[in-house]
């Protein structure tokens, strides 16, 4: 197991209702193939460096999580169909 963080910008417009459970969906998806998520940090809602969709703020989070090598690449599969995650970065953290 490796330990992992990913990075996701979700988009501002939406509900605060909404937005918990998209964070709760992607972390049931990461916890779905058998990795362990160990900590999930809100950053709230940032300015962005620059405009992604006409937007120009939105809400962060960082989710640490353990998982096998193949993890990753199905959770970077997954969300770039997701429509309010903005942006996101999966990377692998020093042991």
């Amino acid at each position: 197991m490796s330990k992992y963080e990913l990075a996701l910008v979700v988009n501002a417009k939406i509900e605060d209702d909404a937005r918990t459970e998209v964070i709760d969906k992607i972390k049931a998806m990461i916890e779905g193939y058998n990795a362990t998520i160990t900590n999930v940090d809100e950053w709230g809602k940032k300015k962005l460096a620059y405009e992604i969709q006409k937007m120009k703020e939105g809400y962060y989070y960082f989710i640490q999580f353990e998982a096998s090598t193949d993890v990753p690449a199905e959770i970077e599969q997954r969300l770039r169909i997701a429509e309010p995650v903005l942006r996101f970065l999966c990377v692998k953290q020093d042991a």
